[in-house]
């Protein structure tokens, strides 16, 4: 009955960041369901029942090219689960992971290769809840017509910008266009909805509990679990929004918290997140602040 209502089976999706946490969980779910799962990710996915698996690194655009070659001409369901925290990488490499790739892959390739009934899913966060108070940061980034434009756009982050800043940035910038989206491609049948994840148990564990100041601070972002969710708690509503039972629900902002946002909204905790990203004077402060915890 499940696997009726969800309506998997057979169904051509692809799964960005499917090695490990959320994305694995989901492909895993997919497989079961019988959906024939094209994963993308640099490290190789260790799922049996998959149609391929596609080493790609989702930061340069040429490697996505060359990874949708390898993928069929037409696409039912896309998951774009990838993402970097930006505490190991640059603020260009964290940036175009979390939005840039998501924003080529669906102009360049889903818009041309779906059609009505098909479903898109972009992994945001609550990182990325803010992002109709701070467009005006976001619209060059959104208007950008090409890959280079993006470059052009986010040029003087990279130099002014702590890396983890491009997590944030990047997360309202999916969300924003995913928001737009929804109503674009509305119009042909295709729905587009968005997952904003809280504190999860992922491979990233690590770097947000140092981003965060520690466990216990990573711990307060959790809303009012008390624990960091799994990544299977994530993964089963990120299946669901682009299941054939949620065929009536696209422009959904679903945040899989555990009462976070309504915590923030209610005052009864700060949103730390809740500052201009692209600011310099704010940039200069986190910097500062940054080279004195080191």
């Amino acid at each position: 009955m499940i696997d009726e209502l969800l309506g998997y089976e057979g169904k051509k999706c692809v799964v960005t960041g499917a090695s490990s946490g959320m994305g694995l969980a989901t492909t895993k779910i997919l497989a079961e369901l019988g959906a024939e799962v094209y994963s993308l990710d640099m490290r190789e996915c260790p799922v049996e029942g998959i149609k391929e698996y596609i080493m790609v690194n989702l930061s340069d655009q040429a490697a996505i090219d060359q990874a949708f070659l390898k993928i069929p001409d037409h696409i039912d369901c896309y998951f774009g689960i990838a993402g970097l925290s930006g505490l190991k990488t640059d603020y260009a490499t964290t940036f175009n992971c979390d939005y840039t790739a998501n924003w080529y892959i669906t102009e360049q390739y889903l818009k041309t290769r779906m059609s009505a009934g098909g479903a898109i899913m972009y992994v945001s966060s609550t990182a990325g809840l803010n992002w109709m108070k701070y467009r005006k940061e976001e619209e060059k980034v959104i208007s950008s017509s090409s890959w280079d434009a993006v470059q052009e756009a986010i040029a003087h982050l990279e130099k002014s910008s702590p890396s983890t800043f491009a997590y944030i940035f990047a997360k309202r910038c999916i969300s924003y266009y995913a928001a737009r989206l929804s109503t674009e491609l509305g119009k042909k049948g295709i729905r587009v909805n968005t997952v904003l994840p809280g504190s999860t148990d992922t491979g990233m564990k690590s770097e947000f509990q140092k981003m965060a100041g520690g466990e216990q601070a990573l711990l307060k972002e959790a809303g009012a679990a008390g624990r960091l969710a799994t990544s299977l708690e994530m993964a089963w509503p990120i299946v669901f929004v682009n299941s054939a039972g949620a065929s009536f629900v696209s422009g959904l902002e679903l945040n899989v918290d555990y009462a976070d946002t309504q915590m923030k909204a209610l005052k009864l905790k700060k949103d730390i997140e809740d500052i201009p990203v692209t600011n310099p004077l704010v940039l200069a402060a986190a910097k500062r602040a940054m080279s004195r915890k080191a």
